[in-house]
């Protein structure tokens, strides 16, 4: 049998998933894959590295190949993760139901999962999709793919807090290196500022991490928050139950 690894990193918005991407580019060591299924279900398809030739080339003349359908995407990293080790991360603002109905597909991968505190949370996806939905908050679908990935696997799956790794990045991050089988890198947790060219689809959920060149929490005081709009409030009152199951689990 082949070894594959795929670590693929499942966020909510506004969870710091980013940034946390931005470090695993740094690192030099591994294929890094952006919200690829994010990008499928509101593109209709993703660009991602290609295992051989592939059939186009990105900004930095990596080849590159196009793929439609979520069956596709991940025998793509499947095949990726035979070569070198993946990471992808994604967020939840959807519920893939592809994984629920085909879990053997996402059996070999290493799952990871990062959360955020809720209030400030919900307050910074307001402010960037004023008409966001509940089920856009992304907690639940988090914890249903939790639990998918722990029987699937086996395994409990890595989950790390925003919040722990604000405060003490070499410490949160060198628990997750040990967790998924990677080297700690502590020359990886600064970087240059400035956009990757897969974050340009979906620009202005990645600002902050474009501007950043190390882990950190912008000062931001919010106008709108869970505490002074009512539907704010439900969202939270909605997702705090499951925010606090995979906190409950966090490294």
């Amino acid at each position: 049998m082949v070894d594959v690894t795929v670590i693929a990193l499942w966020a909510h918005p506004r969870s710091v998933s980013t940034a946390f991407l931005r470090m695993m580019a740094e690192r030099g060591d591994v294929t890094v894959v952006h919200e690829p299924l994010v990008l499928l279900t509101d593109h209709g398809q993703v660009t991602v590295p290609a295992v051989d030739d592939g059939d186009a080339a990105d900004d930095a003349g990596a080849r590159t190949v196009t793929v439609r359908t979520p069956a596709e995407l991940l025998s793509q990293l499947t095949e990726l993760g035979t070569r070198r080790p993946v990471f992808f991360k994604d967020t939840l603002e959807y519920h893939y139901q592809y994984l629920f109905d085909h879990p053997e597909r996402i059996a070999s991968f290493t799952h990871t999962f990062i959360v955020r505190e809720p209030a400030r949370t919900i307050a910074s996806h307001y402010a960037v999709k004023p008409e966001l939905a509940c089920h856009e908050i992304g907690y639940e679908h988090q914890y249903a793919l939790f639990e998918l990935a722990w029987k699937v696997t086996g395994r409990r799956p890595v989950v790390i807090s925003a919040e722990r790794l604000l405060a003490d990045p070499p410490a949160v991050v060198a628990a997750y290196c040990e967790g998924v089988g990677l080297p700690f890198l502590p020359e990886a947790l600064t970087w240059e500022p400035g956009e990757r060219a897969e974050w340009r689809q979906n620009e202005r959920w990645h600002r902050d991490a474009s501007a950043s060149s190390a882990f950190s929490a912008p000062e931001r005081a919010y106008a709108v928050t869970v505490e002074n709009d009512p539907r704010l409030r439900g969202f939270y009152q909605h997702h705090l139950p499951y925010y606090e199951r995979l906190i409950a689990h966090a490294c």
